[in-house]
């Protein structure tokens, strides 16, 4: 069994911004320049196996980064705020991972297929090398992508990623999760869930209600937490992946301990995905890991904590 290697991995604490969680645009940008960076795209179609990834990638800006988003099986426009942090000097695209529209909705639905989309999108944007920007499963798998391809990135940052050592906390954070949620809340969902098992409610209906539900618990202060965007789910996807993900794991941890690409770990203190299992575990894999984790933020630590992102990119690729 591969045992990651203790006390190598750097670790910092930043407070980045006023603790505050809110909806649009982040403070740090604002509404006029949010409304620019989103009116400065380009959409993309890839070919993705016997499928196709729709996405779009910004206009402007010299440093490529793809951002990969979370689930998995969620729609990808969550992102849009976290693509307006970033901000000037950095060409941004984003994509749909498979499981919904814009892209194909059908799988397979592995890891090892998440990696192969990945690269259909650099090899569509002619990219040959580009920083990697993932949150939650999204950072899971950029960690992924820097193990099976090294050469192809710059540099991969995970943002409160479920981890790659070990289970990557899951188990931890399902416990933290279902800790937070009110109990009326939870024999809600109960209820929903078996609803959709009598085929009386439709499963990603009722997938979709129950992360409505439990939102206000990734956040640092549930009590403050923005209203969700609008989301879409994929069920299938996110239980075919889910179910695969330890599929080549210790591997992934030896390749990313050889220290073949920089990357850091971004964490909030207060996310229930436990930074220490997830984040720290990963990060501590390899000299070339860092950890930066944020006082008071939860798992959308851009949404808490504006500019932290884009912080702890640039020093990643300083």
């Amino acid at each position: 069994m591969y045992r990651p290697a203790r006390r190598r991995g750097r670790a910092r604490r930043i407070a980045c911004g006023p603790q505050a969680a809110r909806r649009g645009p982040p403070a740090a940008v604002g509404r006029r320049g949010y409304d620019r960076a989103v009116a400065q795209r380009a959409e993309f179609r890839a070919a993705g196996g016997d499928g196709e990834l729709a996405g779009w990638v910004s206009t402007t800006g010299a440093q490529p980064v793809l951002l990969l988003h979370g689930g998995p099986g969620l729609s990808f426009g969550y992102l849009d705020d976290l693509a307006a942090e970033l901000g000037e000097g950095f060409r941004t695209a984003a994509f749909q991972q498979r499981g919904l529209a814009p892209s194909t909705a059908s799988g397979p639905f592995t890891v090892a297929r998440a990696v192969a989309d990945v690269i259909a999108v650099l090899d569509r944007l002619d990219w040959a090398r580009a920083a990697l920007v993932g949150h939650s499963w999204g950072g899971h798998l950029a960690l992924r992508v820097a193990a099976a391809h090294p050469g192809r990135l710059d540099a991969a940052l995970a943002i409160d990623p479920l981890g790659i050592a070990g289970d990557g906390g899951r188990a931890a954070f399902e416990a933290e999760i279902r800790a937070r949620v009110p109990r009326a809340t939870r024999e809600r969902i109960a209820l929903l869930d078996a609803a959709a098992e009598r085929g009386e409610l439709d499963e990603r209906e009722a997938a979709l209600e129950s992360l409505r539900l439990v939102w206000p618990a990734y956040f640092g202060d549930p009590a403050a937490a923005p209203p969700m965007p609008p989301m879409a789910v994929s069920p299938e996807a996110y239980e075919a992946i889910m179910s695969d993900v330890a599929t080549g794991a210790e591997r992934a941890c030896d390749a990313v301990a050889r220290g073949g690409v920089r990357y850091g770990v971004l964490c909030g203190a207060a996310s229930p995905l436990p930074w220490g299992q997830a984040g720290l575990a990963s990060a501590e894999l390899s000299p070339a890991g860092a950890l930066t984790l944020v006082p008071g933020a939860g798992h959308y630590p851009w949404l808490e904590a504006p500019g932290c992102v884009r912080e702890a990119l640039l020093a990643l690729l300083d």
